[in-house]
């Protein structure tokens, strides 16, 4: 079971690495990483195991943050209906983004980033991507692509960033960390 201990934090080189694609079909270890990567997320949000374990909440968690250097990613969040979506990525690809971008008014969070960063965090409002789905109840992968918008786009694109060694702190705007483009629109 991942706990906080488990995670790696700013400062860590890791973290500014590029992730690997990974081999499909899944190896057994690779299969256990990304299972083990989405009951983190379903953990960290479950009070009486965030309770238990002392987790930070979270929607998404990427393989680097692990110490794993393979393109996987776990998402478990609702978009801006309520609906929740579950994602168990496996090398993501990005095809296509809007010119027009969105942030969240509240800001982002990393389980990676023990510190707050007091900016927006400006990204595309749409992103299509191709990559292969875990399916748990089959436990086989499946290549699909996905179009995502608003807070699950955010989402995708923070967890995207790990794998190419970036954090959302280093895309703070640096002279003006509250600078809202014209194109950038709040999530409500």
């Amino acid at each position: 079971m991942i706990t906080m201990k488990d995670i790696i934090r700013e400062g860590n080189p890791i973290l500014k690495q590029k992730s690997q694609d990974v081999t499909i079909p899944l190896s057994k270890e690779d299969e256990n990483t990304i299972i083990e990567m989405m009951e983190y997320v379903y953990n960290s949000c479950d009070p009486e195991m965030n309770e238990k374990y002392d987790l930070r909440p979270a929607v998404g968690l990427a393989a680097p943050q692990i110490g794993v250097l393979k393109k996987m990613i776990a998402i478990v969040s609702p978009d801006e209906k309520g609906v929740e979506h579950e994602f168990a990525i496996i090398n993501p690809k990005l095809i296509s983004y809007s010119d027009e971008l969105t942030y969240l008014p509240s800001g982002e969070g990393c389980l990676s980033v023990d510190r707050v960063c007091d900016a927006y965090i400006h990204r595309p409002a749409r992103v299509t991507f191709e990559a292969y789905l875990y399916d748990f109840e089959t436990r086989q992968v499946e290549k699909k692509r996905i179009k995502l918008k608003g807070y699950l786009a955010v989402v995708f694109q923070h967890e995207y960033d790990h794998l190419n060694g970036v954090l959302f702190v280093d895309r703070a705007n640096k002279l003006d960390p509250k600078f809202i483009p014209e194109n950038s629109k709040p999530i409500k």
